[in-house]
């Protein structure tokens, strides 16, 4: 199995590992637009990252948790037994510590909750990276401080104020499995809360790029605004 990492020259080399392939497109479109990474491939299992990871040097895996061949922490049980060393940030909806802790045993620098914005990636990878190319010996206590406190979440997270990471998933799982699109208002019904605040979450998708919206004419007055999932492609 491949082992080499990059030496800090060239872009970091990131596998994508999610067993669905709109998520994994969307992860992988998000990679990309980031400075300084590459997406070395897409994988949607466990054997199949298995065989990338055979093939192709990588520094970093995004990691999905739950894989349909076994679980994310296995595999990188797995890749440590084997000397592979690349890093991983896993992806992941739950909320278990206990698994947060055995990730972290294993060698997991970072966790990101599902559904995240391209934001909030760009913040972690950009986090990672500077981590990443820390080089030379440390001259003390302080400077092994600070280069693991790049890997910290800043205060405050990365949406906007006075949005919250649970309502943004209800929208943006709700936005995803309307195949016709939503006005605020629908939107709203459907989570929960009121047209005003779902038109801001709706907004801020527009912003990240994962929603569109254009103009709905009905009935006569003025138009509503519709709102669409944009499915990521590679």
């Amino acid at each position: 199995m491949t082992t080499g990492t990059s030496t800090g020259e060239g872009p970091i080399r990131v596998l994508v590992v999610e067993d669905d392939p709109v998520a994994a497109d969307a992860h992988a479109l998000y990679v990309g637009r980031v400075s300084g990474f590459q997406v070395a491939g897409v994988a949607h299992s466990r054997s199949a990252a298995v065989r990338v990871l055979e093939r192709t040097p990588v520094d970093l895996l995004l990691l999905d948790l739950f894989l349909p061949d076994g679980h994310g922490l296995q595999l990188v049980r797995s890749l440590r037994a084997a000397g592979h060393l690349a890093d991983v940030i896993a992806v992941t909806s739950a909320r278990d510590l206990a698994m947060v802790r055995e990730g972290v045993s294993l060698g997991v620098v970072q966790y990101v909750l599902k559904p995240f914005t391209f934001a909030t990636l760009r913040d972690r990878l950009a986090r990672y990276a500077e981590f990443h190319s820390a080089a030379g010996e440390a001259s003390g206590q302080d400077e092994v401080d600070r280069a693991l406190a790049v890997l910290r979440t800043p205060q405050g997270g990365a949406l906007p104020k006075g949005l919250s990471g649970p309502t943004l998933e209800s929208v943006t799982r709700t936005l995803r499995e309307s195949a016709g699109g939503l006005t605020a208002a629908e939107a709203g019904t459907a989570v929960g809360i009121s047209r005003i605040t779902a038109r801001r979450y709706l907004e801020h998708l527009v912003t990240e790029g994962r929603a569109a919206r254009s103009p709905q004419y009905g009935q006569i007055g003025r138009p509503e605004l519709q709102y669409r999932w944009i499915p990521a492609i590679r």
